[in-house]
């Protein structure tokens, strides 16, 4: 349970709504349990007297009830919406801190399932147990108190089997459902990173008429999930069928009990009924207690896994001079992976214009990533103005080195908000200068509403070409005076690409900038070309 505890922690700031859901709800709940002894023992005696009187107690107590549990579904639901809110804001910023450069060896589908479905599966932590439970805490010594007439036997046993009902029951169901509850995380994740895959991919799988396949796949991992849910299911059955027994067992006491008195009789069973009906959910939430405590423990697992570089403990001050330099530079992404880098060594003088050249996995986006301070070397240094990286934060070192990447993402949003991105202060007179320096700028002014165009999903309203230049545009747009391009004419034709390093010939002035690439068109405008190769960085040009 410490995970759940954990979540429950991150929820502080909505204590206020969180309590005052749980007062609201015990106020509707005493009133339910006050409208059934009143009601009961009306109706006891009016089937004693032959007359039905409805006395002002039963009008009173019904209307609290009534508006006591639509405050308390308001009221539940309000601070259930902004503790989820505000969970998978701070799941965002502990994944962002944590996979700075991407997911890196995350799946999306995954990552997608703890945003998501996990964030879901902990939506009953409050409504479904909490409210619940600190309801059951309040009916078992009044359950107690008001049937104390029928005998203090017959009482104590039907507090006893209350308990076993709302608290026994529903913990038995928790640790039976827990194996069934961690399955049921993994399994959903893994069916939606099968389905994303397929439709993803969706171009590739007709292409080859592999439909069949893809489909397999996704039928065996659901089937998987079907089987947690199924096991899960029947664990919730047991348990609401033995709450169920519970409540037929305490009215046959209370009957037994109450003997020949009809109005103790009618009063006690409504009571009973009441009791149970106030925590009927319990066990079932009990059972779904472990594919929540799974859900809190993947979304834990991946929000506070530790940043790639860790800040350091006392920051240097950020040099004047951007002068980058790797020195002796040793690194590997993971231990059983093969190194990228075997003491490289080259420095990048301010305002240069170098490519970096070499096959796949010669380390070209590696050295990008070192240079962001995405990942850090393992043996040797990287210098921005002679200060190790190591000694700067890391936002700092970013607002000295921009980057434009060979799938840079344009977001389901307007063009000025994608510019934005880049420096959230910029005027308009800024974006525009952007956008002209990277020559789309006409192009947007021909849309309807200029600026505050849609972009689409990937930048899926504009060419190739054209997404690539809103790219650059918003790359330009940051101030950093290093410029990485980490294949930015990926996926584009000979024709666009060289009028897109021609447009990057004529701008970013002053900036240094770093060309990463597979090869040279013949149209770059530099001053040094380095080749990757075995791990080491060799002068090819100059």
């Amino acid at each position: 349970m410490k995970d759940l505890r954990r979540i429950l922690g991150l929820w502080r700031r909505r204590m206020g709504w969180l309590t005052a859901g749980v007062v609201l709800s015990l106020i509707a709940l005493a009133a339910g349990v006050g409208l059934m002894a009143v009601a009961g023992r009306t109706i006891g005696l009016a089937v004693a007297a032959g007359v039905l009187i409805a006395p002002m107690a039963l009008r009173a107590l019904g209307v609290v009830r009534v508006v006591g549990r639509y405050l308390e579904r308001v009221v539940t639901h309000e601070a259930t919406f902004r503790a989820l809110a505000d969970l998978r804001v701070w799941f965002f910023h502990g994944l962002a801190g944590s996979a700075a450069g991407g997911l890196g060896f995350r799946q999306a589908g995954d990552v997608l399932a703890r945003l998501v479905g996990d964030v879901e599966a902990l939506d009953g932590l409050y409504a479904r147990i909490i409210v619940p439970l600190a309801g059951a805490v309040l009916l078992v010594p009044a359950l107690v108190v008001l049937l104390w007439g029928l005998g203090a036997g017959a009482a104590v046993a039907v507090g006893l089997l209350f308990a076993l009902a709302a608290f026994v029951l529903p913990a038995f169901a928790a640790r039976r459902a827990a194996a069934a509850g961690s399955r049921l995380a993994p399994a959903a994740a893994g069916l939606r990173i099968a389905a994303l895959d397929a439709f993803t991919g969706l171009r590739e799988v007709r292409a080859f008429a592999a439909e069949g396949r893809m489909l397999a796949t996704v039928q065996a991992r659901e089937s998987t999930l079907l089987a947690a849910q199924h096991d899960l299911t029947r664990h919730t059955a047991l348990a609401g069928a033995g709450a169920l027994l519970c409540a037929q067992a305490g009215i046959l006491v209370a009957l037994l009990a109450a003997g020949g008195h009809p109005v103790l009789a009618v009063a006690a069973v409504f009571i009973v009924v009441a009791g149970f009906e106030a925590v009927g959910g319990l066990p079932r939430a009990g059972a779904l207690a472990g594919h929540a405590a799974a859900a809190a423990r993947r979304v834990l697992d991946a929000a506070e896994a530790p940043p790639p570089v860790a800040e350091p403990a006392q920051p240097a001050p950020l040099p004047a001079d951007t002068t980058l330099r790797f020195e002796g530079v040793h690194f590997r992404w993971r231990p059983d992976h093969p190194a990228v880098f075997d003491g490289l060594t080259l420095e990048i003088p301010p305002g240069a214009r170098v490519a970096l050249l070499g096959p796949s996995g010669a380390g070209k986006s590696t050295l990008a990533a070192l240079a962001l301070k995405l990942a850090a070397p393992h043996q040797g240094r990287v210098l921005l103005g002679g200060t190790d990286l190591a000694r700067l934060p890391a936002a700092a070192v970013r607002s000295r080195i921009g980057w434009l990447g060979q799938a840079t993402h344009l977001f389901d949003d307007t063009i000025r908000h994608n510019l934005l991105l880049a420096r959230p202060d910029a005027d308009d007179a800024a974006l525009w200068a952007a956008l002209e320096a990277a020559q789309i700028a006409e192009a947007v002014r021909a849309l309807p509403d200029g600026l505050d165009s849609w972009v689409g999903e990937g930048g899926t309203k504009f060419s190739g070409g054209q997404g690539r230049r809103l790219a650059l545009a918003r790359a330009l747009l940051s101030p950093a005076p290093i410029l990485i391009l980490d294949e930015p004419c990926a996926g584009l034709d000979a024709e666009t690409e060289r009028a897109f390093l021609a447009t990057l010939n004529d701008t970013a002035d002053g900036r240094s900038i770093i060309l990463i690439a597979h090869r040279l068109t013949g149209v770059e405008r530099l001053d040094r070309i380095w080749r990757l190769s075995a791990g080491h960085a060799v002068a090819a040009a100059s």
